[in-house]
């Protein structure tokens, strides 16, 4: 395994270093192995680094909406800036799915449909947050819509992930996400994440009751989707980045959008009745008081 290095959180596999703030050393940082994407693990059917999906047929540098294959059957996810459009104010149930081109287009790199997979473009760093743990925070501006970063881990099957929750002891804290995804006729299909023993800088996000960040399941290459954090609003430099781990948005009073949840509760059908509700130290005017349950995104395909 190799951990956090003298400087650099991501021990040089992101674009930029993610270095970390206060009077502490990397030994009192988590030891984890760093991977920037998520990585196969036990019961996993669909390997996340196995190209899938199918490519477009453009010669542009970048994809138009009117001639791309990936655009006419998904949509044009990003604007010209490269931002999340705000596709949950759609009047629909569910997340939008969103699918870049990938290593099988013919387009450039530059394409305006490649954002998620181009990878960390930000300046992040981590801090020892009051009450939370570790925490996530920007040294740049955030604009709305810019993705931040993506929460990978281990892609793990349903059983893997009940086994480790139950033998986590008291006090352990549960980074297991799971993403259902329904699609028509009824089908679903779901999606584990669990980062504790490899995974990115995404698993030092706290829960906010009142967050900045939302995530969205974004496909590149593989079946598998990213997790993929963007700013729900513009962010100051040195505010802690976090999200609400119930899925709700405070932009999104009607509950359309993700639906994510981790981070110290079990996973929906994965032993909840053996966990204990843990308070919330968010600080939000409207905090619940503790940590959500609920633990999946919901999303239509």
């Amino acid at each position: 395994m190799s951990f956090v290095s003298d400087q650099d959180v991501c021990t040089g596999l992101e674009n930029l270093p993610v270095f970390f703030k206060g009077n502490f050393s990397k030994d009192d940082l988590p030891l984890f192995q760093y991977s920037p994407e998520n990585v196969p693990g036990p019961g996993c059917e669909t390997d996340p680094t196995e190209v899938t999906l199918p490519g477009c047929d453009c010669r542009s540098q970048s994809c138009q909406q009117g001639s791309c294959s990936c655009l006419q059957a998904h949509r044009q996810a990003y604007d010209r800036q490269g931002h999340l459009k705000r596709h949950w104010e759609e009047e629909t149930e569910y997340s939008l799915p969103v699918f870049e081109c990938n290593v099988l287009c013919g387009c450039s790199d530059a394409c305006g449909n490649r954002v998620v997979q181009r990878g960390l473009g930000l300046s992040l760093c981590v801090f020892p947050s009051h009450g939370k743990g570790w925490g996530l925070r920007a040294l740049e501006p955030v604009p709305r819509g810019r993705f931040v970063c993506e929460y990978a881990g281990e892609v793990i099957g349903m059983e893997e992930a009940r086994q480790r929750q139950r033998a986590q002891r008291p006090g352990d804290m549960n980074y297991i996400i799971v993403v259902r995804e329904h699609g028509g006729g009824g089908r679903l299909r779901e999606t584990v994440v669990d980062p504790a023993a490899v995974g990115n800088v995404g698993r030092f996000l706290n829960h906010s009751c009142q967050p900045n960040l939302f995530m969205v399941p974004v496909r590149v290459h593989s079946l598998v989707p990213k997790l993929a954090l963007f700013a729900g609003r513009d962010i100051a430099p040195g505010e802690e980045l976090t999200f609400d781990y119930s899925g709700a948005y405070n932009n999104n009073p009607q509950g359309k959008g993700s639906h994510p949840s981790l981070s110290g509760q079990p996973a929906k059908g994965v032993g909840e009745e053996d966990f204990k509700r843990k308070p919330c130290h968010c600080g939000a005017q409207n905090c619940n008081l503790f940590l959500p349950l609920d633990v999946s995104i919901i999303s239509n395909t």
